[in-house]
């Protein structure tokens, strides 16, 4: 039994130690907002957050997790920055497809999180890991910085 923090509320998981945060959180919790994408780290359709930090959860075994926070989209609204992200991902218009739309306001929060006023050279370095096919980036950017304007 692993007992874990996971949106702010203990969860006792009966799953083994090795078993990637992806699966735990769509397969066991029945959270599916947080998505698979590639299975190997490289797309950011899986990010969440691990005490603050973007992380890809598909190959991050849940023993990593004890004693630590797990934030996942379902609860980032939760979040004044995170609040800021969402609505000005709606604003910009910035989804198409919208499968690693996720990943992306997770990442993007945990940027403006640590960096208020980030530069184009910033947010491109801290979105760099997340892949979207539909090639939303440059809407991705305008959304990040009316949300870094909205905090300030």
């Amino acid at each position: 039994m692993i007992i874990l923090n996971i949106n702010g509320k203990e969860e006792k998981l009966d799953v083994s130690d090795d078993m990637p945060i992806l699966w735990a959180l769509r397969d066991v919790m029945h959270l599916t907002g947080t998505k698979f994408g590639c299975g190997m780290a490289q797309c950011g359709a899986c990010t969440v957050h691990l005490d603050g930090e973007p992380i890809r959860s598909c190959i991050t075994p849940i023993a990593a997790a004890v004693g630590k926070k797990i934030t996942t989209i379902e609860d980032i609204q939760n979040d004044k920055v995170g609040q800021a992200v969402q609505a000005a991902w709606s604003e910009v218009d910035v989804v198409q497809c919208g499968y690693c739309q996720s990943g992306q306001i997770m990442a993007a929060t945990a940027l403006l999180t640590n960096n208020q006023t980030p530069t184009d050279a910033d947010i491109d370095a801290a979105m760099s890991g997340n892949i979207c096919r539909c090639g939303t980036y440059p809407r991705i950017r305008a959304a990040i910085h009316a949300a870094a304007t909205k905090l300030a």
